[in-house]
């Protein structure tokens, strides 16, 4: 079936517009304020309540109340993102609106970008390792599909803006030790010529030994150089040199058993695997360079990048050793400033991206305890027999174009497209040995190893229109329509060489509101996703395949207010985040696999797993004139289901809570953060295959760490 707007639930929709149109009478109105800069959204800056589609933005004052060990520190809350850690360290899984939910580990169908840079591959997978978290301005996040940054992506873009090299006020260095061998060091040091000229240099390294459970060790030790060079007074070149050095031990899941265990005495000593050395080690040099010029009416923005990383990867079955990936990019962008229907701006561009992973391996598992055939538990990571060689060429050749369009100072018109060809080549040789997953173990026959070769290409359209409209100084309506797709991972195609691009079109609307004392955004959507690639899990291994129809709806609110403002009693603002999601499949017939021939199952109109129904978050932050400064936010994640058949619920947790308590006196700053306030034992995902086995990853129990800054 084609999705087309027409088969869009009209009369739900009328609900979700109703919902937030209500608000505008609640309010009185006031003298605005100035509102966050943000830059994802359209790649040129604009204040984030014209922006015609649903962002988040996450501050440098939300970001310094955190450890930032990971993103998903600062990303919490956040309506309409779903983002959890199951093993710590630099490792996130992330959902956006549903894209990402196929992710067995990271993040997937989502772009990421650092500073303009694409660290998510062209086939959609996103490499966190070598993010300094340390070294964050902020945190952009714009939602859904048609984002003029997203290659491939039907997710929408998460942009981490590092601190500027112009910028000497952010120089510091931080020390941070706490619970469980958790430790943070982190220098930054600029220089700035009388020229205009910058330089500057950054070092982090973060360490934990995470105690409360077997095999989760993690350590990171990074350093970057940047440069700054004002070569007229209307050009200026950025540089960056960075190298990361990570290594994360992963602890694996629970079965029910062992996490009732865990509830029991806070303790994970065990996973339900027979792979107890599974870890994730990189290491990673990266450049990028990027040039701003100014020759009139006209911006030229080129950048080139240059990524090359190893991996020691040892999972389920084999240990993965890819000995180096060279990442080549460059995106050519300019900017027209003109005059159509008022003050316009034409934003257009191209992008070039190639990953080659050449000559990367598969080993066996050298020491291992068996019965029989089945292996009952590894006893190092050390490679044993070679099971496979691959080489892997991804590119990515794409052309985007925005026209801005402000008729008047109220309205604001955003009309562009993505188009982008994708090309995935592997080239395998495979040993007549293999990891089955059925037998748990290897299984040899001869004569089925050999060559083999895959090759895809796609070919992506993602336009979007979008519209703002300034009601006064305090509210501003928006809506958009917008479509974007999204390429299958290469190991998916591995899996069923027969998946097929999916297709996102969505409808969204809301409101957003400003003042000195109060913010909100409100917003509806609803969207409908063609194909959507499904992982069905059968006996720990995942299979791929697309479904016919998903439908996905779901409102989001994330607003603050201040209560108190005065100088003397200090500053204290409460803040409340909820996401409604209501995603179903609307035609999805299930291949489960066992030890019979395949067999379909039916799951049109069921929820898809892990998405709750309702996730919520509170928080409040207080500042005194002292340098008193604390944040408190609770944290709600409601019921989902935990397969495709929907067979079973996990309630999910209520009031995870974190808190921030600091104290800054001139340069100086002390602050103590503690995760899990109440100890509270809960699992972060819960998954439940064919086989109806489940698979439980905790959540970690309650640390602190006491950290202190100084600003030079």
């Amino acid at each position: 079936m084609q999705p087309s707007l027409k088969s869009f639930p009209i009369k739900k929709l009328a609900i979700l517009v109703s919902a937030v149109i209500t608000p505008i009478s609640v309010f009185a109105e006031e003298i605005a304020v100035p509102d966050t800069i943000t830059v994802t959204a359209t790649r040129a800056e604009r204040n984030s309540a014209e922006v015609p589609e649903s962002i988040a933005i996450i501050d440098q004052k939300r970001i310094e109340q955190e450890k930032m060990y990971n993103i998903a520190d600062a990303l919490k809350g956040t309506p309409g993102v779903l983002i959890e850690s199951t093993s710590g360290g630099y490792s996130s899984r992330m959902i956006v609106r549903g894209a990402g939910l196929k992710a067995q580990y990271g993040i997937r169908e989502i772009m990421v970008l650092r500073d303009g840079v694409p660290i998510t591959d062209p086939d959609s997978f996103t490499r966190m390792d070598f993010i300094d978290t340390q070294d964050i301005e902020q945190i952009e996040v714009s939602k859904g599909p048609g984002n003029i940054y997203a290659t491939g992506s039907t997710g929408g873009a998460i942009h981490i803006i590092s601190k500027s090299v112009f910028d000497d006020r952010r120089d510091q260095i931080r020390l941070g030790a706490g619970e469980e061998g958790h430790k943070n060091v982190h220098l930054r040091k600029s220089l700035m010529s009388d020229e205009g000229h910058a330089f500057a240099f950054t070092a982090s390294h973060r360490k934990a030994d995470n105690d409360w459970r077997r095999h989760n060790e993690f350590e990171s030790n990074q350093f970057s150089l940047k440069g700054g060079f004002l070569l007229s007074d209307n050009s200026e070149l950025e540089t960056e040199f960075s190298y990361t050095k990570a290594k994360l031990n992963l602890p694996g899941d629970m079965n029910e058993s062992q996490f009732e265990e865990y509830k029991r005495t806070g303790k994970q000593t065990d996973n339900d695997s027979a792979f107890k050395h599974s870890a994730r080690d990189s290491e990673i040099f990266f450049f990028n360079s990027r040039l701003n010029v100014e020759l009139g009416a006209l911006t030229l923005k080129p950048r080139l990048y240059y990524n090359h990383w190893t991996h020691f990867h040892p999972v389920t079955g084999a240990i993965n050793d890819t000995p180096g990936v060279d990442i080549w990019g460059t995106d050519l962008e300019l900017e027209y400033a003109h005059e159509l229907l008022g003050k316009d701006t034409l934003v257009s561009g191209l992008t070039y991206r190639q990953d080659r992973n050449m000559n990367a391996k598969k080993y066996a598992y050298a020491d291992i305890a068996t019965a029989g055939p089945v292996i009952t538990s590894t006893l190092s990571d050390r490679k044993g027999d070679l099971l496979e060689e691959q080489d892997e060429i991804n590119t990515v050749y794409g052309v985007f174009l925005q026209e801005n369009l402000r008729p008047n100072d109220k309205l604001l018109i955003d009309a562009g497209f993505r188009y982008d060809h994708i090309t995935i080549e592997q080239d395998t040789w495979s040993s007549d040995t293999s990891y089955n997953y059925g037998m748990g173990g290897y299984l040899t026959v001869p004569g089925s190893g050999g060559n083999s070769e895959l090759k895809h290409s796609f070919d992506l359209f993602s336009p979007r229109i979008g519209v703002s409209y300034k009601l006064n100084q305090n509210f501003t309506l928006f809506g958009n329509i917008a479509q974007g797709e999204q390429v299958p991972f290469a190991s998916e195609l591995e899996s069923n060489d027969d998946l097929k691009n999916a297709t996102s079109r969505s409808i969204g609307i809301g409101i957003k509101g400003r003042s000195h004392t109060w913010q909100f955004d409100l917003n509806a959507y609803v969207s409908e996703v063609e194909d959507e690639i499904i992982n069905v899990r059968t006996d720990g291994e995942s299979i791929y395949q697309n479904a016919g129809s998903t439908d996905k709806k779901g409102i989001e609110f994330s607003g603050s207010f201040q209560v108190l403002k005065e100088q003397i009693a200090g500053q204290l603002a409460l803040g409340f985040n909820y996401a409604y999601s209501d995603y179903s499949y609307n035609e999805f017939s299930e291949i489960v696999y066992g030890m019979g021939p395949p067999t379909n199952f039916d799951r049109s109109g069921n929820q898809l797993p892990f998405i709750p129904e309702h996730y919520y978050s509170i928080n409040a932050d207080y500042t005194h004139p002292s340098g008193v400064k604390a944040r408190i936010q609770a944290d709600s994640w409601g019921e989902y289901y935990l397969d495709h058949a929907n067979s079973e619920k996990y309630g999910g947790y209520d009031f995870v809570t974190s808190v921030n308590l600091s104290y800054a006196k001139g340069p100086h700053d002390i602050s103590l953060n503690v995760q899990n306030l109440f100890d509270k034992r809960y699992a972060v995902e819960v998954t439940k295959d064919t086989s109806g086995d489940k698979a439980f990853s905790a959540g970690a129990p309650r640390s602190a760490m006491l950290s202190y800054r100084y600003q030079f």
